[in-house]
């Protein structure tokens, strides 16, 4: 697979693997053999860049995700990027799903989380250690600090922000130089488009989760497909009930019809999209199939000129969509913005 730079220097194949799926948000768990199998398999297959979580898990078992990743790779430690986060917990008490996420990114918790992610993933340090979701009450330029210190610690190598704004980018950067920012971004979901120039001002990657919008752009599912509501998060998104289906079917038109005309799938365009629109857009698609995360691979060697990439955001501006899951609400108040400048 073709590689790509987050950052200054942190080579990662042009599409990682978001390992989420295999234990949280995607149906019951898979069985943990088989994960590890799978894992393995996708390094043969080109990926280098792993993405996991501390909290990507169940409630019997909060922390599986980033063991199986680490047993998985442990044998070729040496060849692979892994990405995790921390500053999230579950608030298992709410009973709501999905479970609302709380926020924790003081630096007690970061310095215990950290070394929790080390053990969990059988190595003495973290490639790219992301900031899982903004925490209101703690200011970008603390968190950046506790980075820089796990930096000379050689704890971590790197660190990055996920759903991060402008503002916040800004303020941590300017006390440890960020290596990327993981956001939500497909063709459903392109809000964080306006944030592009300003990566590109600071030198900072892009990895886009949920690239194909949950998985409905990959053309697969229709008005009869069902989601175990137990484990499966997709039974409450908004884009797969039967009106979204009625709404959505220009834009799945137009997947299947550039498909066609590249001799790809609408999985593999959805992806080369954002992979020929900059050079530092790193999509992490999820699946727990042998066969899809082939064909994910194989979506950097489809090639769209940027006519082509242009045509496509011109008309996904103008046809109608529903609307697509955003993400799982965190409880916070607003950040105080006087703080730390």
């Amino acid at each position: 697979m073709q590689t790509r730079v987050l950052g200054k220097d942190l080579s990662v194949s042009a599409v990682g693997l978001g390992c989420m799926g295999f234990s949280h948000g995607y149906g019951k768990p898979t069985e943990e053999k088989q994960a590890v199998l799978m894992l393995r398999q996708a390094v043969e297959m080109g990926y280098t860049f792993f993405d996991t979580a501390e909290v990507y898990g169940t409630s019997e078992d909060p922390h599986i995700n980033e063991q199986l990743v680490g047993e998985a790779l442990s044998p070729v430690r040496n060849q692979v990027v892994i990405a995790t986060k921390f500053g999230l917990r579950f608030d298992f008490e709410s009973g709501k799903v999905p479970l609302p996420l709380i926020p924790d990114s003081r630096p007690e918790a970061i310095k215990k989380s950290v070394e929790g992610s080390l053990k969990r993933l059988n190595t003495d340090h973290i490639d790219l250690y992301f900031q899982h979701r903004i925490d209101p009450k703690v200011s970008p330029e603390e968190v950046a600090g506790v980075m820089a210190d796990l930096i000379r610690e050689g704890k971590i190598t790197h660190w990055g922000i996920s759903e991060a704004n402008e503002e916040y980018l800004r303020r941590a950067n300017a006390v440890c130089p960020v290596t990327a920012v993981q956001n939500r971004y497909s063709m459903m979901a392109r809000q964080y488009e306006s944030l592009f120039p300003v990566l590109e001002e600071l030198g900072v990657g892009f990895v886009a989760f949920s690239p194909m919008a949950n998985g409905l752009l990959t053309g697969r599912y229709g008005k009869d497909d069902t989601f175990d509501p137990q484990y499966d998060y997709r039974a409450g998104m908004p884009q797969f009930t039967d009106e979204a289906m009625d709404q959505n079917r220009q834009l799945l038109a137009l997947l299947h019809k550039m498909a066609e005309e590249k001799d790809a799938t609408p999985a593999q365009i959805s992806l080369a999209w954002m992979l020929c629109k900059k050079p530092w857009i790193v999509p992490i698609p999820g699946t727990r199939k042998t066969e899809r995360m082939n064909e994910n691979a194989k979506a950097s060697e489809v090639s769209l000129t940027p006519a082509e990439v242009l045509a496509l955001d011109e008309a996904l501006d103008t046809m109608e969509m529903s609307a697509v899951f955003g993400g799982t609400p965190c409880k916070a108040k607003k950040m105080d913005t006087q703080t730390s400048k």
